[in-house]
């Protein structure tokens, strides 16, 4: 095979490092990016968070010259002991003793930051912490109650089995055969019974129900714990224990003829098992709640909407002037090399931190142009929008559109929404027109707000109202509709008149 040389031209996407960090701070949520931020500062010291104004002018009035004479026309305005205790409070001598300490000399106190008390700084340091789990709190109840080694260990394997909604769906047979023998008395044994005993003891505990092996388990636990004068108490007792299918099903007919009740006793007796917690495990919540920060914030300002960023989701950075005068050009050392690079490297963060902000508020606003109808009469007036409408509108790629809109939210006067909720597909009108999903899905929920419970709308007659309307859908569509705002069926949503 013959060797050869061969010139030629080809194209090649090159992603310098600068054009990386700028891709990664476009789609950083706020949270990441502060953390981003707080990341860069701490590794690159020639950058620095930016000082409010009021610190920047009080700093500026520190260092402009003074003459002697207003120097010592202002000091002798003030009484010596006057002077003398805030000589002593707030200045620091500029020579210190080898041996001293910096506490010593200066407590750090001012008049914006004092020392918080015990039950002020307990306070804040639960308020961010997340809750215990369940079987953290049903721990602990059961190390107060007075359980024996034997039933404690019972306890603990019955109370691992229980899950996040308060339920016992492992059968007690196989709790009892993985006991461990080391942890109860191998002479004289562990029958079923007992754990069937301490199971009881632990549906007893907060939440009440907890440890239910059913739902019908579940309610009956709680009705047990009303006083037996209670009104509907006994028909509560055994619609659950006899009829509670039944009652799922909404077959409330079938109800009537096998308890020999009227219709209102009924409607009392579903409104009293309705006051029951179906899911006891569920008020214990282990994770913390989590808060939505808005990227950008849009109000009404004299008829027309304004977009802007919201100036509290990132610190002000700037560039150190004093470690970036140390830099000579002349000079070829490591460490001016060092400082230089540094220097690079935080004039690009700048830059991308800018590039950023400049595309998410240019994105943002164009949504704003498009969904005035929205921000002015709700969820019914939202218009179609795709990701290529907006990126087109402000010339950029549609992966860059998805960047932006991905985990970033706007505050708005009718709620804070992630940027992704103002896009959904179309649906054909009999005008020739178009409707957006997101207006077809509101035009459903108040559709089902306003039916009769009796009688409740079905997928069907639905659509066949939408079709009035003007709206082309199909049943399966508001089938789908009606399942992604979780509402239930038809049958499921029947009340009793």
């Amino acid at each position: 095979m013959k060797q050869s040389l061969y010139l030629g031209h080809e194209q090649r996407l090159h992603m310098t490092p600068q054009l990386q960090q700028a891709i990664k701070l476009l789609q950083l949520s706020t949270v990441d990016l502060q953390l981003e931020i707080q990341n860069v500062l701490e590794s690159n010291f020639m950058l620095e968070v930016a000082e409010e104004e009021n610190d920047g002018a009080t700093a500026k009035e520190k260092d402009s010259p003074q003459s002697e004479s207003e120097t010592d026309a202002t000091d002798s305005n003030q009484p010596a002991t006057e002077t003398s205790e805030l000589a002593s409070k707030n200045e620091i001598p500029d020579d210190l003793p080898t041996d001293s300490n910096w506490e010593d000399v200066y407590d750090g106190s001012t008049s914006y930051s004092q020392p918080a008390s015990n039950n002020q700084q307990e306070q804040w340091e639960n308020a961010d912490q997340a809750g215990e789990s369940l079987q953290q709190h049903l721990t602990w109840q059961m190390q107060l109650t007075p359980f024996s080694d034997t039933d404690r260990a019972i306890a603990m394997s019955l109370i691992d089995a229980i899950d996040e909604d308060g339920y016992l769906h492992t059968p007690i047979e196989e709790i009892h055969q993985s006991l461990n023998p080391d942890l109860i008395d191998a002479d004289n044994g562990i029958e079923l019974d007992e754990v069937e005993a301490v199971l009881h003891r632990i549906q007893q505990f907060d939440p009440l129900g907890v440890g239910a092996r059913d739902l019908g388990e579940c309610l009956l636990v709680q009705l047990r714990h009303y006083p037996k004068d209670t009104p509907c108490l006994k028909l509560a007792i055994d619609l659950i224990q006899n009829h509670l299918g039944t009652l799922g099903n909404r077959d409330f007919n079938k109800i009537i003829r096998h308890m020999h009740i009227s219709q209102d006793e009924l409607t009392q007796v579903v409104q009293f098992i309705q006051t029951l917690n179906p899911k006891p495990g569920s008020d214990i919540t282990p994770a913390a709640p989590q808060y939505i920060v808005p990227d950008v914030l849009v109000k009404k300002y004299k008829g027309k909407w304004t977009v802007e960023l919201n100036p509290d989701t990132m610190p002000k950075i700037r560039v150190n002037q004093h470690y970036a005068s140390l830099i000579r050009r002349s000079d070829s050392s490591d460490e001016a090399n060092s400082m230089r690079d540094h220097l690079q490297e935080a004039r690009w963060f700048m830059k991308s931190l800018l590039s950023r902000n400049e595309t998410l508020l240019k994105v943002a606003t164009c949504i704003v142009e498009r969904q005035r109808g929205f921000l002015e009469y709700g969820d019914e007036a939202m218009k179609p929008l795709v990701l290529r409408d907006i990126a087109e509108a402000v010339e950029m790629h549609e992966s860059t559109i998805s960047r932006v809109t991905t985990q970033k939210y706007m505050h708005t006067p009718n709620g804070i929404f992630e940027f992704k909720y103002f896009f959904s597909s179309h649906v054909s009108t009999t005008e020739g027109g178009v409707c957006s999903a997101t207006a077809i899905r509101a035009i459903i929920k108040k559709l089902i707000g306003a039916e009769n419970q009796a009688k409740p709308l079905s997928d069907s007659k639905i659509a066949d109202l939408l079709i009035k309307q003007g709206i082309k859908v199909a049943r399966r569509t508001v089938t789908k509709y009606r399942e992604a705002m979780q509402i239930s069926s038809s049958n499921e949503r029947k009340r009793l008149a």
